[in-house]
């Protein structure tokens, strides 16, 4: 078989199954942004053993189970990840006398409520101490972007909070 007559025939392939493959990882996933990554990341696979792949018994089946496999090791990762975080945090003995449990409470659901990149900003700067470039390495962004999700991430928290449960986690990096 020629090369283009293999790619013409990938090609028809794609076309017709990329969006139900998206729709699979989705579904396996409950990510709507990882799925077409994982039906790409999938597809990719499949066109680099096409000649194996096209003469298979059932072609869609054999694309069904890639990214079956390749969604069940992302949540296998995220979950190891989660680990490593609790792991973390149940060694980070941060323990102060007579805590205001319901400010602790409040402060941690408003974290919650930020989009990641806020919340690791915030996180990163305030709880953890670490200096704009540490956490511009930590994340893989620009110290700008630090700057501006903190103070993003800190005023959303002040509005959040009514102010004060901001300020206090503000004043503990000073």
């Amino acid at each position: 078989m020629l090369l283009e007559d293999a790619s013409a025939e990938f090609h028809d392939f794609f076309e017709r199954h990329y969006a139900e493959l998206a729709r699979l990882a989705h579904l396996l996933t409950g990510e709507a942004d990882a799925a077409d990554d994982l039906a790409a990341d999938a597809l990719t696979a499949l066109w680099h053993r096409w000649d194996r792949v096209r003469s298979a018994d059932h072609p869609l089946a054999y694309a069904r189970g890639v990214v079956s496999n390749m969604a069940r090791n992302r949540i296998r990762g995220a979950v190891r990840e989660r680990r490593r975080v609790a792991l973390f945090w149940s060694r980070h003995d941060d323990r102060t006398e007579d805590p205001d449990i319901a400010a602790v409470v409040d402060v941690r659901a408003a974290l919650g409520r930020l989009p990641f990149r806020k919340r690791a900003c915030v996180v990163l700067r305030h709880a953890l101490d670490l200096s704009e470039k540490d956490t511009a390495l930590a994340l893989g962004i620009s110290v700008g972007t630090v700057k501006s999700q903190t103070s993003k991430g800190l005023a959303e928290l002040e509005r959040t909070l009514s102010g004060r449960a901001a300020e206090a986690l503000a004043g503990r990096r000073s």
